[in-house]
């Protein structure tokens, strides 16, 4: 059945997000992921879709653009979906691309978003499947990816400002930094750190003034393991080895790409309820998170969709696409991949039990 968009008066606010510009939204059932953004961001999703697929596979599901113009109305998914793919393959055999079906999901619980974004002037903004949607209790990381955090066009002030942000944090070594983070703390938790909802959230002052290479490693155990929500040493290391595969494969996809993507970040999505997660990998029948594209989030493909949605594990994205262009002749993008490599190294040791594990 085909999906209407929601006109901008039945949208709600977003308060899943970890990281990034205020102004996000998102549909009542919490399905749907509505990101304002500039128009470089629809050109990088939309060339991505039809020619960069194996890039794609790692982004969030592209739906559409959204008018946040009142007075403009906004075309079905399914109709800007047969649009893109009809002005982008003519003459060629299309790619295979559909968007996934829509099906009630658990709607994400709230949480404050980190202190100082500010909203991005824009009257439109995509319309992605909610990588949080679909778990139970989903703990999110947000990682900013780069040395380098700006583009060429940047002015002098925000070259300055975010070379001071790479000069003070760990993206001088390696290439990254966290921007964010939730974690659930089991049932019961509570505490002047702990919301309403029983989750831990860490704002951008963490990755910023906090985590150093001395410490990135517990920042990363903190993430994953927590006795408390029943994500024991096995659970834990399974869901580092099930991130540690897909940056694996994200990094041999940008290095056979030519592209650019300045402050770009990869999404990091698991489910935090040890007792949920422990079943949803019993009912897919694995004994470890089993690799999926965007839209499965680590859960074994069936060959009806419509009969069932299968629990969720987790995901991997490459998200934030403000500063992102394809750019053939100029070979990878080493700038972001210097960050993909280092966290692969962190995410190899936790998966081999190296570590505290709390």
């Amino acid at each position: 059945m085909t999906k209407t968009l929601p006109t901008h008066a039945e949208l709600v606010e977003y308060k899943h997000a970890v990281a990034g510009h205020n102004g996000t939204l998102c549909d009542v059932d919490g399905t749907l992921f509505i990101k304002p953004c500039v128009q470089a961001e629809v050109d990088f999703y939309q060339t991505s879709v039809t020619h960069h697929q194996d890039f794609y596979e790692f982004m969030p599901t592209f739906l559409g653009v959204l008018s946040l113009d009142s007075k403009l109305a906004n075309a079905s998914i399914e109709e800007q979906t047969d649009a893109l793919l009809a002005k982008h393959t003519h003459g060629i055999s299309p790619v295979e691309h559909a968007p996934l079906p829509i099906a009630k999901r658990a709607v994400p619980e709230p949480v404050v978003p980190g202190h100082g974004p500010r909203k991005i002037p824009t009257t439109q903004a995509v319309v992605l499947e909610n990588a949080a949607s679909g778990f139970v209790k989903p703990n999110i990381l947000d990682v900013k990816l780069g040395i380098r955090l700006y583009a060429d066009y940047a002015t002098p002030e925000k070259k300055a400002r975010l070379d001071k942000v790479t000069e003070e944090t760990i993206h001088k070594t390696l290439g990254f930094r966290i921007a964010g983070m939730r974690v659930w703390q089991g049932e019961g938790a509570n505490g002047e750190d702990i919301d309403e909802d029983g989750y831990k959230v860490y704002d951008s002052k963490f990755g910023r003034y906090s985590v150093t290479e001395d410490n990135v490693h517990d920042a990363f155990e903190s993430f994953i393991f927590s006795k408390a929500a029943g994500i024991d040493k096995e659970l834990g290391m399974l869901v580092c080895q099930a991130f540690l595969t897909d940056c694996e494969r994200i990094k041999a996809v940008m290095e056979a790409q030519e592209s650019r993507m300045f402050s770009a970040s990869l999404l990091f999505v698991f489910e935090g309820d040890g007792i949920a997660l422990r079943k949803a990998m019993e009912e897919a029948s694995v004994s470890a998170p089993k690799i999926s594209g965007n839209g499965n989030g680590g859960a074994i493909s069936d060959e009806d969709e419509d009969e069932a949605i299968d629990p969720k594990v987790y995901a991997v994205h490459i998200i934030d696409f403000a500063h992102a262009f394809w750019t053939p002749g100029k070979g990878p993008d080493e700038n972001s991949l210097h960050g993909i490599r280092s966290l692969e190294q962190i995410l190899r040791k936790l998966s081999e039990g190296q570590g505290s594990t709390k």
